[in-house]
């Protein structure tokens, strides 16, 4: 199984925005659940966000109104807008995507956001 690769991260100041986005190989992205997690140093992993693959989505309390997820079935790919960042959303954020019937639970290697003045 190949890895997703997520990309976007960086270091921005309070108030801006980034977008991430995570990209699958496979041939039945589009069933797949996905999710948007974050992890700081000495922290438990936390979900951030999921979609389904009908697009029932689910936002942790903490960012609901700022985050927006989406999904590009066409591209194989998952996006996570982040407005109005906060320095407590600095933290390496993971895509998952899972098909358990399939046999699938995929992570990526993380990418970096860091938002600090």
């Amino acid at each position: 199984q190949v890895l997703p690769v997520e990309s976007g991260g960086g270091l921005v100041q309070p108030g801006e925005s980034l977008r991430l986005s995570c990209t699958a190989s496979g041939s039945d992205f589009a069933n797949n659940w996905l999710a948007w997690y974050r992890q700081v140093p000495g922290k438990e992993r936390e979900l951030v966000v999921s979609i389904s693959s009908l697009g029932f989505i689910n936002y942790a309390d903490s960012v609901k109104g700022r985050f927006t997820i989406s999904r590009d079935n066409a591209k194989n790919t998952v996006y996570l807008q982040m407005n109005s960042l906060k320095p407590a959303d600095t933290a390496v954020y993971y895509c998952r995507s899972q098909n358990i019937r399939a046999g699938l639970d995929v992570w990526g290697q993380g990418t970096q956001v860091t938002v600090a003045s």
